[in-house]
């Protein structure tokens, strides 16, 4: 490697399981080991699925072209439609045109990172460019900064702004040389949701200052009352642009949404991207020769997951079971709230590796320490680790594990 591709990684975050792995080394755990640090879903997927690779098996001898299937584009566009009421094609009177306007992905990470290689010039304002992101963040995010060479800034969500970064409030100077922000609602790991009005604020601030913005909308199916907003529906309901007049209504944005989470399929790497044409456009031409294809039977199951709802509503079901008995476990110690989207809970424990160390050594539970989730604060907010103080806990498994892990938790704390 150059000394030039040495230096430009240098400021990657570690990757916080590592780090906990480190932490707890040579610890035996006090109890038989329940693992609550993982975000990786548990509940069973949809019996279709494998009997859609079944079906059709014979296409894993084909090529995947990288726009996916009309069956795919379709499905995830009439997903979108029922989800947020944007669907179908600009012809037919309707908002999304699905044969220009939405690409599969191979897991919604890969697309995240390499959005940034798209949306980033080499110089904005004269200088070297900047990806915003929330504090805590997804560590794909700044390592996606870094690739395309821009300067990742932090942006604070703590409990004083309810987890929602304060863009608005950040300089002139440094929104002027901002490529694109990331943004995540439901939140990762605060289960925070952002308002019609929050998005429509972002999306106002992007136009004015020429900024992509890449939403990460996966845990959008996955919420506790009422269903998130997602920014193409707030795009939608702002006045400076119409479905099939002469401005894209989706103009800076791109939205990602992903079968893991809503169909705890994570092991599929299946999910789609959506949002301005001409910026699909670009995506498009670049994957097309970086050649992140979603092989043929993959996604016809991905299809039938997307056309049907009834399974997310049975998910979404057993997560909204574990937080109710987090909510009686746990009552209101620790900072315990109801996160109104995710699976998961974010906890204040004062110090969150010491925490997670003892939780290990004494319940046999594994957590994720907040700081492996976030960095100190840029210049432009209140300084510090907004994490330091917590822990981040994975709902993820059985209603009755996730209840044992959540009662020694509330012991040893």
């Amino acid at each position: 490697m150059t000394a030039s591709a040495t230096s430009r990684f240098e400021g990657l975050p570690d990757s916080p399981f590592p780090r906990l792995n480190a932490l707890i080394e040579g610890v035996e755990p006090g109890k038989p080991p329940l693992i609550m640090s993982l975000g990786e879903p548990q509940h069973p997927f949809p019996a279709f699925v494998t009997e859609e690779i079944s079906r059709n098996s014979a296409l894993f001898g084909k090529y995947p072209p990288i726009i996916g299937t009309e069956a795919f584009r379709e499905a995830a566009t009439g997903w979108l439609g029922r989800r947020y009421g944007i669907a179908g094609q600009i012809g037919k009177g309707l908002a999304l045109d699905p044969e220009h306007q939405v690409l599969p992905v191979n897991g919604t990470r890969e697309a995240l990172f390499l959005i940034a290689q798209v949306a980033t010039p080499p110089e904005k304002s004269g200088r070297r460019p900047a990806i915003l992101m929330p504090n805590p963040f997804y560590q794909c995010y700044a390592a996606a900064a870094l690739a395309a060479g821009a300067e990742p800034v932090y942006i604070a969500a703590t409990r004083d702004n309810g987890f929602m970064p304060d863009f608005e409030a950040l300089p002139e100077e440094l929104l002027a040389r901002t490529a694109m922000i990331y943004f995540c609602s439901p939140a990762n790991p605060q289960g925070s949701v952002a308002s019609l009005d929050y998005l429509q604020g972002l999306i106002a601030l992007a136009r004015r200052h020429g900024i992509t913005l890449a939403i990460d909308e996966c845990y959008a199916d996955i919420y506790d009352r009422e269903p998130p907003a997602g920014a193409l529906q707030a795009a939608l309901g702002m006045t400076n642009g119409k479905a099939g007049g002469k401005e894209d209504p989706f103009a800076n944005i791109v939205v990602f949404h992903s079968l893991s989470k809503r169909s705890s399929l994570p092991g599929l790497r299946s999910g789609f991207c959506a949002g301005e044409k001409a910026l699909m456009q670009r995506f498009r031409n670049f994957r097309n020769i970086a050649g992140p294809q979603v092989p043929l039977p993959l996604m016809a199951a991905a299809a039938a997951c997307w056309n049907d709802d009834a399974h997310a509503a049975a998910n979404r079901d057993l997560y909204r079971a574990k937080i109710t008995a987090a909510e009686r476990v746990l009552g209101n110690r620790f900072g315990f709230y109801r996160p109104a989207g995710g699976f998961f809970l974010w906890l204040d424990v004062g110090d969150g590796e010491k925490a997670a160390r003892d939780l290990w050594a004494k319940a046999g539970v594994k957590v994720l320490p907040g700081a492996y989730l976030s960095r100190e604060d840029s210049p432009y907010g209140p300084g510090g680790n907004p994490g330091r103080a917590y822990i981040r806990v994975a709902l993820v498994g059985s209603e009755a594990e996730t209840e044992e892990a959540l009662s020694r938790m509330a012991e040893v704390l």
